[in-house]
């Protein structure tokens, strides 16, 4: 009998989480633990080879890495915002409000 991995694999959506457990045969890759789990076909925007990244436990991973027992898979969903665009807007917002107190089209 061949060996088995137990694999997690998971998609959080804005108001719930999927999680599916899988038993696997051993080296098998992100790519088959994805395709194994059905959210393909349950979420047909999920598109593994370009909008949505992949990870094992938080870090990113390629589609055609092998995992281990015990390995959680996370399909990430785009950003809908760059983070940095994100933190620079604020911080710009923020030195306008402390240099003149009122709006910036008055000064």
């Amino acid at each position: 009998m061949a060996a088995t991995i137990n694999i997690e694999v998971i998609y959080a959506l804005p108001q719930r989480q999927e999680l599916v457990r899988l038993l696997l045969p051993e080296g098998s890759s992100v790519r088959d633990a994805v395709e194994a789990s059905g959210l393909l076909k349950k979420y047909p925007e999920i598109d593994i080879d370009g909008a949505n990244k992949l990870g094992i436990y938080a870090k990113l991973a390629k589609p055609d890495a092998t995992l281990r027992d015990r390995d959680r898979v996370e399909i990430y969903r785009p950003l809908i915002a760059d983070p940095k665009a994100v933190r620079k807007k604020r911080a710009d917002e923020g030195k306008v409000m402390k240099k003149g107190g009122g709006p910036a089209e008055e000064a």
